[in-house]
């Protein structure tokens, strides 16, 4: 069974840099097929889709938040990371890690979210 849990800090400045944490256990993150994703949720509102870091390594963001966007791994670990730089309360949001998977072209396992507050 495949798990995946968020951490990071619950508050974060304006201005400042929000950094997330997804280990993972019950399996790799360098297994083929699988693309390890960051989405959130606004207060209100819809899910966003963040970006994420495939099985080899590559990263895709969304256009809207690239800029400040990174995305990286650490395979020993099994963890992959994200950071979101010079962040506003509109960065206010519930985060989620989760696993798509390409052959069933949907998004098998998430992580239960964490609360994510922008405010000084």
């Amino acid at each position: 069974q495949v798990q995946l849990q968020e951490s990071g800090p619950g508050l974060v400045k304006p201005s400042q840099t929000l950094s997330l944490t997804c280990t993972v256990s019950g399996g790799s993150i360098t297994t083929n097929a699988y693309y390890w994703t960051w989405i959130r949720q606004p207060p209100g509102k819809g899910m966003e889709w963040i970006g994420y870091i495939a099985y080899h390594g590559s990263t895709y963001y969304s256009p809207s938040l690239k800029s400040r966007t990174l995305i990286s791994r650490d395979t020993s670990k099994n963890q992959f990371t994200l950071q979101l730089s010079s962040v506003t309360p509109e960065d206010t949001a519930v985060y989620y890690c989760a696993r798509w998977y390409s052959g069933y072209e949907a998004y098998d396992y998430w992580g239960q979210g964490t609360q994510v507050t922008v405010s000084s």
